[in-house]
């Protein structure tokens, strides 16, 4: 995995792409990211099960941490990387194979930083947030994180997407009596009952708070829908699952309270109102003069991040964080997933100018 400088950012993507590492499988790949970190000595590098810690100790005021995970989605008949006109193809490149391979070649590259770096490369990032690699390295040795800021590869498309929103998952079981049919005035139906929980969904209006200059979009929806029994039954059970993608100013208690009150005209004794997950938002953040001086970097308008990231998770350890990285989130875990060159550059160009002239 040698590389012999920018020009070859793309392939060393490439040689990625071609290592497949679907969540839960990411030994290979880790194994092949340990040994090219184990050959740089200005490097310290700790392994933690399929999760990647390399630090320098050089002794600088600040430590700037970026972090990756290695996993990506199951391959769609795109698991091996092809090259096309400074167009990356393969599963993985947009999101964030790109953005691994960046930290790789700072990694190799930046011996003498006017920071020290900490470089995370996490498992389980693609699937629930209780497998998390990042956060069994937080449960476990939270030593190897501390940092004054942290900068995620998320794919951003070389934009800088500061903080990003919560997300509340829950679900709303609704109780009926079960009848026939023929008789349903004998009964109540369940089903007829999520009515009055839909509409108030379909005409909720969502907030589009901006906190430090960031606009941040709401979003409550319904995602799931059980109910019914047979044919010929009144169905006495009904649920559905939504799902409250929340700014950074709600706290997950602020944000559960807001759904359980909008629901709460509709709900009555022996109705469940059930939290399946939930995970924090984070602030922007964007007032620490490393962030301050990224986003000066950049160049671009620094945008809200809509999604839920790791950002949180730092963020929640007293960490401001941010999301920078190469690819177009909004083709990732696409059949056609893809990766340019020219982001990919960018990025690595933003960072080496932070990582030795900040």
């Amino acid at each position: 995995m040698a590389t012999d400088g920018l020009t070859d950012l793309l392939a060393r993507t490439a040689a990625l792409v071609d290592v497949a590492s679907p969540s839960r499988a990411e030994g290979p790949i880790v194994d092949l990211i340990e040994a090219e970190l184990r050959a740089h000595s200005h490097l310290e590098v700790t392994r933690v099960g399929d999760n990647l810690v390399a630090r320098t100790s050089l002794g600088r005021l600040h430590r700037v941490v970026l972090a990756g995970h290695t996993d990506t989605v199951p391959a769609a008949d795109n698991a091996t990387a092809r090259i096309d006109n400074g167009r990356l193809f393969g599963v993985g490149s947009a999101d964030m194979k790109g953005g691994l391979a960046v930290m790789l070649e700072l990694a190799a590259t930046l011996t003498e930083p006017v920071v020290d770096l900490t470089y995370v490369f996490y498992a389980r990032e693609e699937i629930a947030s209780a497998e998390s690699g990042l956060g069994e390295l937080f449960e476990v040795r939270p030593d190897l994180l501390v940092g004054d800021i942290a900068i995620l590869g998320e794919p951003t498309d070389a934009r800088i997407e500061a903080g990003c929103q919560g997300t509340l998952r829950l679900r709303v079981q609704l109780q009926g009596v079960r009848a026939h049919t023929a008789r349903p005035w004998m009964g109540r139906n369940a089903v007829h009952r999520l009515s009055g929980i839909l509409a108030a969904l379909d005409s909720y209006e969502a907030r589009s708070p901006i906190i430090d200059s960031c606009q941040f979009r709401e979003a409550l929806q319904a995602v799931a829908i059980d109910g019914g029994i047979s044919g010929n039954v009144v169905p006495d059970s009904a649920s559905v699952t939504v799902n409250f993608r929340f700014a950074p100013d709600r706290s997950a208690i602020d944000a559960e309270t807001h759904v359980r009150e909008l629901f709460a005209p509709f709900l009555e004794e022996g109705d469940v109102v059930e939290v399946l997950d939930v995970a924090n938002a984070a602030a922007p953040g964007l007032n620490h003069p490393l962030l301050a001086s990224l986003v000066e970097r950049s160049g671009a308008q620094v945008l809200a991040k809509l999604g839920w990231t790791d950002v949180a998770r730092f963020a929640a350890h007293g960490v401001p964080a941010v999301n920078f990285g190469p690819g177009d989130s909004t083709i990732a875990h696409t059949a056609g997933e893809y990766l340019d060159r020219a982001p990919l550059e960018r990025v690595h160009s933003v960072l080496v100018g932070l990582l030795t002239e900040a």
